[in-house]
């Protein structure tokens, strides 16, 4: 595998709405960003993702884009943005935005330039259809937000448009040469500004099956998930390495897409050392026990699911490249209340069992990727009634779950466990009102538990859940351990141990061993061989007796062997 600069990195991602306002109107903003960046250099990160700034009405959060060269002023000016790189640079640390071209916004230039003459040039930007009332929509898939992926174009009665996602997010038309060019004049834009490069948005979806048909429903509503459509689409690739050649590759640009849907022989395609990108995000993961039913019947990941999706993705990923290894982000619930037991976080091996998932986490091979709050436990927030709710997603699974015979409050279980409002909520500075995040009403109703868990508490004690992301961070930099760290091959050990994840890191005259026993029962563990060091231990005491590890309740420790 040729090495690249970010290999050795941590990388951190800011949804800049929630992460630090200083004007006061409650949103955060770029001048928030830029007085954290010293935090962030103190936290080891090398890598930072901004979820979307650009112009937008905000339909979903900033992923309608209705200006691609234009910054937001919610969140600044482009004087802002400029600072921001040109800082973020002088600490090391590459900027890194999103990248949301399968869609842009309804108020986008171009779509209302299609809305005026659909049959002109601009109407061949978008996916346009004929049709009449009372006649079957040109396929049955639905939206990822619910209902039909076909709207009314506005002024037009005989007319319809594609949008996968949210209406208000009109498909843009990949099969149009004019479109892709568009966008590629765009990338290089923000790369010749000096961005590290971008997060890849939803960027399956740029290939649609066509014609358009229908596929079985799988709900009674009669629509069918767009995933059985991508499944089917073809070609993706040929898209994605005309894109990489017109830009990314020019600028050796870091990428790491957003891929649900590829296909087990593509995988070196999309990020060997002549992929489209530089890498991609394992979801291996967060879509665990999901299906096309529902929130309301998604059942807990346990402990056995999780180690086997990790140790899946290493293997699938091993002789091909880098993944981008999470447990968290912007449109997932927190991670410590996803995937460890219920009612761990709020027991007394809270922070020891989130530690562990942290380090479990981070140790694998790949380029590990925290969500803001992450690195202090930060965990889901409970919402009592769907009117406190801002997630659009959330919001048609609460109607779902409705239909589907549950009651408001049966609803709202669900909606709690999987809001994307989880991961929005702002950032736990301190204990000061509204977490120290803003002197103003925040946009988004703070975690009510800040008090208790926030960064200024966790900074000064040394077995903090913060002060132990930053030792992974810096044993991933100790240059005693980075060649086994970043580069060494990942190996099961004792895979068949219910609740425990345990795995080899082995570099070319090294081996560490991490451990992590998932329950808070003690157990066992015998070793494999004697050990040289404790490179890291989440817990005061590590007992090890005759070839035998004695684990506490969620310990987890990286042993050099």
């Amino acid at each position: 595998m040729e090495r690249k600069w970010w290999h050795g990195e941590t990388a951190y991602q800011i949804y800049p709405k929630s992460f630090r306002d200083t004007n006061g109107d409650g949103i955060g903003d770029l001048r928030g960003v830029i007085q954290k960046l010293d935090y962030l250099q103190e936290l080891g990160i090398g890598v930072l993702w901004l979820s979307p700034v650009y112009a937008s009405p905000l339909a979903d959060q900033g992923y309608d884009i209705s200006d691609y060269y234009r910054i937001d002023p919610r969140f600044g000016t482009m004087d802002d943005m400029d600072e921001l790189i040109r800082e973020a640079k002088r600490r090391n640390i590459g900027i890194v935005m999103d990248l949301v071209v399968n869609h842009c916004s309804d108020e986008h230039e171009w779509f209302r330039k299609a809305c005026q003459d659909p049959d002109g040039k601009y109407g061949r930007y978008f996916y346009i259809e004929k049709w009449t009332e009372g006649e079957p929509l040109p396929c049955n898939w639905r939206s990822y937000f619910g209902g039909p992926v076909w709207s009314k174009l506005p002024g037009h009665d005989d007319r319809v448009y594609l949008h996968l996602f949210h209406r208000k997010q009109p498909d843009l038309n990949w099969e149009n040469p004019e479109v892709r060019r568009e966008i590629y004049t765009m990338i290089n834009w923000w790369l010749d500004k000096g961005l590290a490069g971008f997060r890849i948005d939803a960027i399956i979806n740029i290939k649609k099956a066509l014609p358009f048909q229908n596929y079985p429903a799988d709900r009674d509503d009669g629509l069918s998930s767009v995933d059985n459509m991508l499944f089917e689409a073809e070609g993706v690739l040929d898209f994605l390495n005309e894109m990489s050649d017109e830009t990314f590759r020019k600028y050796d640009a870091f990428t790491v897409g957003e891929v649900f849907n590829e296909k087990p022989e593509e995988l070196p395609l999309f990020i060997g050392d002549r992929g489209c990108f530089s890498t991609m995000f394992d979801f291996a993961e967060t879509v665990l026990n999901q299906g096309p039913e529902g929130w309301h019947v998604q059942k807990p990941v346990t402990a056995e699911q999780y180690k086997a999706a990790c140790f899946a993705s290493q293997r699938k990923a091993r002789d091909v490249g880098f993944l981008c290894n999470i447990i968290e982000n912007h449109d997932e619930p927190r991670g410590v209340s996803h995937y460890l037991p219920a009612g761990t976080c709020a027991g007394p091996y809270g922070a020891a069992a989130k530690k562990m998932l942290g380090g479990l986490n981070f140790m694998l091979r790949g380029l590990p990727f925290l969500y803001q709050g992450q690195e202090i436990g930060i965990e889901n927030v409970r919402r009592e009634r769907i009117e406190e709710v801002d997630d659009i997603a959330a919001r048609d699974q609460y109607r779902v779950a409705l239909a589907a015979g549950l009651s408001p409050a049966e609803a709202m279980e669900s909606v709690n466990r999987f809001s994307r409002d989880n991961a929005r909520t702002p950032f736990q500075w301190d204990a000061s009102d509204n977490a120290g995040f803003s002197v103003g009403e925040p946009w988004l109703a703070v975690n009510p538990n800040y008090r208790e868990i926030n960064l200024a508490a966790q900074r000064g004690n040394p077995d903090s859940v913060w002060n132990f992301y930053r030792a992974l961070i810096a044993l991933r930099r100790n240059p005693d351990y980075r060649e086994t760290v970043v580069y060494g091959e990942t190996a099961p050990y004792l895979p068949e141990r219910k609740n425990l994840m345990a795995y080899f890191r082995r570099g070319e005259s090294q081996t560490l061993l991490v451990i992590g026993n998932f329950q808070a029962a003690e157990q066992d563990i015998p070793l494999p061989g004697n050990v040289r060091r404790v490179a890291l231990n989440n817990l005061p005491e590590l007992s090890i007796a005759s070839g035998v590890l004695h684990a506490q309740a969620f310990q987890f420790a990286v042993l050099e062997i």
